[in-house]
């Protein structure tokens, strides 16, 4: 290791998504949103190791965009988090918690609920395993544009912490200096500031389509079908 390292480029970083051998497993705690699982992994030479990792449907966030007099404004909302004890900017984003609903759907559906816009042009701008040591959520990033006020009589009556939604239009470089001087800090809307920033900036040409394949979900959603051994390493 070291500096006697192998050297690589963008080739080489493709992600490896199985598991080792599972010896057994139970849900040691059942919650409303998650659950706690509690494997006794086989990771070769005869060492077998337990680990408990948080398991989640998975969720989405959306960087809605929108050209106020040139300028490229994101949604960004301020929103109580228990667990954080804190009211953090965040953007548009909610769990993939209706079967059978394709994520970009998904995503469409939040930005009715929590901001009252619907939008004409979807695209994935990334992808990201929120902490892959003990909580192996994916979260998808989608860019929204083309968007417009959702009717009125097709409003979404919000409640519990949605109901203290703060909405505020912030262009997108003040966004991500916000990001850099660590006034925003939730995950995934650091992760999709800095995606749309860079990607805005190569002309959009990274964006992928809105239904792309999605490698790390697929692998964190076969162990909860009963395929034990192709849970996310």
């Amino acid at each position: 290791m070291g500096l006697d390292s192998p050297r690589g480029g963008t080739a080489d970083l493709v992600e490896r998504w199985r598991s080792h051998e599972i010896v057994d497993s139970t849900t040691v705690f059942e919650g409303l949103i998650f659950d706690v699982q509690r494997d006794r992994v086989d990771l070769g030479d005869g060492e077998v190791v337990t680990r408990d990792y948080i398991r989640h449907p998975g969720a989405v966030a959306v960087v809605a965009l929108h050209p106020f007099d040139g300028v490229d404004h994101v949604m960004l909302i301020r929103q109580y988090r228990h667990a954080a004890h804190g009211d953090l900017w965040e953007l548009p984003a909610g769990l993939l918690d209706v079967d059978g609903e394709p994520p970009w759907e998904a995503a469409a559906r939040e930005l009715v609920e929590e901001v009252d816009l619907v939008a004409d042009e979807w695209h994935v701008l990334a992808d990201d395993v929120s902490s892959p040591g003990i909580l192996p959520e994916t979260i998808r990033t989608f860019l929204a544009r083309g968007l417009h006020d959702v009717p009125e009589c097709d409003l979404h009556e919000r409640d519990a912490e949605e109901r203290g939604i703060e909405p505020l239009w912030v262009p997108l470089d003040d966004a991500l200096d916000a990001v850099l001087a660590g006034s925003i800090s939730n995950a995934h809307a650091v992760v999709g500031l800095l995606a749309a920033h860079a990607s805005r900036s190569r002309g959009w040409a990274s964006l992928r389509e809105k239904d792309a394949v999605w490698p790390a979900r697929d692998a964190q959603r076969r162990p909860a079908e009963g395929d034990r051994g192709a849970a996310g390493a």
